[in-house]
């Protein structure tokens, strides 16, 4: 009986901290910003909202908008495979930006009262790791 008690209570205790471990989309802040000299994207993921804003100054508004439950499942099922910790050393796969041939992108995580950011990358080609999860807030951006 002892044996039993034992064996249940290290599988509940074991379930109980790998939940804990998971990334949460949910209860992070999400920032992504693309800028060069005549484009600037600044997109804000906060629990199934994205706030996005396209150009700088007052005559160009943020805009708000809700993120389909599709693409939120999405987005949190990528999330939940970057290492946080991993974040400010990836390595980014290409340096256009060095030369004018494509905007700065940087990536920012606030979760649970901490924050992770990537070296700045060239917009559009994220690094791997973070590569999926980019593109698709990017694509929140993306007018039809």
């Amino acid at each position: 009986m002892k044996t039993l008690s034992l064996f249940l209570l290290t599988i509940f205790l074991s379930k109980g901290c790998s939940n804990q471990t998971q990334n949460d989309l949910a209860n992070s802040v999400v920032q992504y910003t693309a800028d060069s000299r005549g484009f600037h994207l600044k997109i804000i993921i906060t629990n199934k909202k994205a706030s996005i804003f396209q150009g700088r100054g007052t005559e160009n508004p943020s805009q708000e908008i809700v993120i389909p439950n599709e693409q939120w499942n999405e987005m949190v099922t990528e999330f939940q495979k970057i290492n946080l910790e991993q974040i400010p050393n990836l390595k980014d796969p290409s340096q256009k930006r060095f030369h004018d041939g494509a905007a700065i992108a940087n990536f920012k995580i606030r979760y649970q009262d901490k924050n992770y950011e990537t070296v700045a990358f060239d917009h559009g080609n994220p690094p791997a790791e973070i590569e999926k999860l980019v593109k698709s807030i990017v694509a929140l951006a993306v007018k039809e």
